[in-house]
């Protein structure tokens, strides 16, 4: 079992420990988030692309400090971790800019009458990211997940404690609302509790073959 701690990797020394979140604590979180989903669910795009174009401001503007944490925590070279976080808000405005048309409504050809696509969002959606890319990895599946109307909740590696963290202020920063994206600090052996949870309707995970015969179980 991985202890939930940000370790430097240049010496051993660990920064900061971190306990795992109790199972009504976990549920509390996924909970908000669902019902914090339920209202805003509705919203404009326009309005989410706002709150995603703040997100990117934010991340330029501390790049260096995120770069630091990410260095910290996993040992990337301060000069890919800065352009990971550059890298992130590029995704931010991409989505920003195109998520309107990704999710407009696609007609269809048919005999009688009118059909056509429409693509609404699920819910809450489980994260579970590893660490080489703390803070790519996040903002890949999460950017795309909230411009389409959904929540968040990110189990993240345990040791970028602090990258999983400063992911989801990031989000709350940019205007999104308090919840909508959960940092769910938990072991490994808590994840088939936070699937099973009645609020989560899809995961997603980037990890390693035995993690992704848990999740598939």
């Amino acid at each position: 079992m991985l202890a939930i701690q940000t370790v430097n990797p240049f010496n051993n020394e660990v920064v900061r420990d971190f306990k795992a979140m109790r199972p009504p604590e976990v549920e509390r979180r996924v909970a908000l988030a669902h019902s914090t989903f339920l209202k805003h669910r509705q919203d404009e795009a326009a309005l989410r692309a706002q709150f995603m174009r703040r997100a990117a401001e934010i991340l330029l503007k501390r790049k260096e400090e995120f770069g630091r944490l990410m260095t910290l925590e996993m040992g990337k070279p301060y000069a890919a971790a800065v352009a990971e976080a550059e890298k992130c808000a590029t995704a931010c405005v991409y989505y920003a800019d195109n998520a309107a048309n990704y999710l407009s409504n696609r007609r269809v050809d048919v005999d009688d009458g009118e059909a056509w696509i429409a693509f609404q969002p699920l819910g809450v959606v489980l994260a579970i990211m590893p660490w080489n890319f703390p803070f790519w990895q996040v903002f890949r599946f999460a950017v795309p997940c909230l411009m389409a109307g959904n929540a968040v909740a990110l189990k993240h590696a345990s040791n970028v404690p602090q990258c999983a963290l400063a992911i989801a202020d990031i989000f709350q920063a940019g205007g999104f609302p308090e919840g909508l994206f959960a940092t769910l600090l938990i072991e490994a052996d808590q994840v088939v509790d936070a699937i099973a949870s009645p609020h989560v309707q899809a995961v997603t995970l980037t990890g390693s073959e035995p993690a992704g015969r848990k999740v598939a179980m």
